[in-house]
């Protein structure tokens, strides 16, 4: 099982690689929205922006997120740490309901450019 800090390495990473991507990818990630990222099985949430192409503002707070992000994922840190690292495919973790991510229609079509 993942970590706390091994959770909030990987999502360092992931700002890093968002920071450092172009093209479509950077300019997907580009617009400014609130983000919770739900770790179930440490039962604590990240919060923070998507923001300028990067997560931004990253904080935790322990059980479910205290407000409703414009987008929202959940998922066990060791798929946390598996997707950031490119062991395992989003779309499949999706589908098979190992990731969940809440989001509006306009929200999702653009991060399937980065997902």
């Amino acid at each position: 099982m993942a970590t706390l800090d091994q959770c909030r390495a990987a999502l360092d990473r992931l700002a890093q690689n968002l920071s450092s991507a172009d093209g479509s990818v950077r300019q997907a990630a580009t617009f400014d929205r609130s983000l919770s990222c739900r770790i179930t099985d440490l039962d604590v949430t990240f919060l923070g922006r998507l923001a300028d192409g990067t997560v931004q503002e990253v904080t935790n707070v322990p059980g479910p997120p205290p407000q409703k992000a414009d987008i929202r994922l959940s998922m066990a840190g060791d798929d946390l740490v598996a997707l950031v690292d490119g062991e395992l495919n989003f779309a499949k973790a999706w589908g098979s309901g190992r990731v969940k991510l809440e989001a509006g229609l306009r929200d999702l079509l653009r991060l399937r450019t980065l997902l």
